[in-house]
């Protein structure tokens, strides 16, 4: 599990059940999972991201440097703008991933997964040099999930004025980036809202003021967005997982892994692929992540693994896995799931699953930005 030593208490109300593994700190629903979920959806609810980190990048080199030192341009960026971005190593494979917001002239705020601050904090710290800044660990500060500003979703709830809003117009490719498969159907996409955290324990939080973790979940996998705790392994490579649509800048140069991006975007393919999987569901048997995605049925080739799952509202089970390139697109796939043991040995069954491409393979084209007029 990432590493992580924050306090946190989780907005709470009746009926709240905690999550697991990254998300063990905030409600992964609060009884009913897809009310929350519809809430979610019609623009009437946030969700508690309170497992977020957030790392302030602030001084005089701070925007110029993290373009140095990361896979996106943030010089020159306007006050208030988002950006997506990643760290890769020098093989090209991706070791941390951010959202970011310019906060001022002379600071960046990064919005990270649940224990990936650490990490992020000890790479900019070995980059640092002479570089005019200073890293500082922003505690005091809590992350909503909405799809819209939260100020918007629930403007009779007093929220405190925003420290930042995180938005982009996801699914559509960011200047310098590349998309390696088609748009998600019907996306929603997501906003990131950063309040002073003791303001929001302190507000009267009322049941249909919240949804779950799951809800958000559901949503971030019908709109294809990967998570660097759930679809990021030693092996990924961004072009793997779509990042460079928004994450990676392929035109800008100066970064770590640079030659991996240009080598694999121009004359290579990516050895596996992110897809989408549309889940039987008559088995009323939930998925986890970790489950062997197979060819056909239990007797087949393992082809991948599930990285996240979740029972969508109009959607149904849903899931994402990274599987062989060479998977057929159209191949029938069929997914583990652990149901308890019998005379020593594990039991499982497996579960039919459709795939919906995310990342399709070389030979069908990555498709630029569009240019701007």
């Amino acid at each position: 599990m990432p590493e992580t030593d924050r306090a946190l208490r989780p907005l709470l109300r009746d009926g709240a059940v905690l999550g697991e593994g990254p998300d063990a700190a905030v409600p992964v629903h609060y009884g009913a999972p897809l009310r929350e979920q519809r809430h979610l959806l019609d623009g009437t609810a946030v969700v508690d991201l309170g497992q977020f980190e957030l790392l302030e990048v602030r001084g005089a080199d701070a925007r110029s440097w993290m373009t140095t030192v990361t896979t996106q341009v943030l010089a020159a960026t306007p006050v208030g703008s988002s950006a997506s971005l990643a760290v890769l190593s020098p093989q090209g494979r991706v070791e941390h991933m951010a959202s970011a917001v310019v906060l001022d002239e002379e600071a960046l705020l990064l919005i990270l997964d649940a224990g990936a601050r650490a990490g992020m904090r000890r790479y900019l710290e070995m980059m640092r040099f002479a570089a005019r800044v200073e890293l500082i660990d922003r505690d005091d500060l809590r992350v909503l999930g909405a799809l819209s500003p939260a100020a918007e979703v629930l403007p009779q709830l007093g929220l405190p004025a925003p420290v930042a809003v995180w938005s982009e117009p996801w699914p559509q490719v960011a200047e310098g980036g590349v998309a390696y498969g088609p748009d998600p159907e019907d996306p929603v996409g997501a906003v990131l809202t950063v309040c002073d955290t003791a303001s929001l324990e302190a507000l009267p939080w009322r049941p249909e003021h919240l949804a779950g973790m799951s809800s958000w979940e559901a949503l971030r996998i019908a709109d294809h967005r990967a998570r660097s705790v759930r679809e990021v392994d030693e092996r990924s490579i961004p072009h793997e997982l779509d990042l460079l649509r928004t994450s990676v800048h392929t035109t800008k140069g100066c970064y770590r892994g640079q030659e991996t991006v240009a080598k694999v975007l121009n004359l290579g393919q990516p050895p596996r692929r992110l897809v989408m999987l549309h889940l039987d569901g008559s088995q009323d048997i939930p998925v986890a992540a970790g489950g062997e995605v197979r060819l056909g049925g239990s007797e087949g080739k393992v082809v991948g693994a599930v990285t996240s799952a979740a029972l969508h509202v109009d959607l149904g089970p849903i899931a994402l896995a990274v599987v062989r390139r060479a998977v057929p697109l159209d191949a029938a796939l069929s997914v583990q799931v652990p149901v308890g043991e019998a005379g020593g040995e594990s039991t499982a069954v497996w579960i039919d699953a459709a795939q919906e491409p995310i990342v399709l393979p070389r030979d069908h084209g990555a498709r630029p930005a569009t240019p701007k007029l």
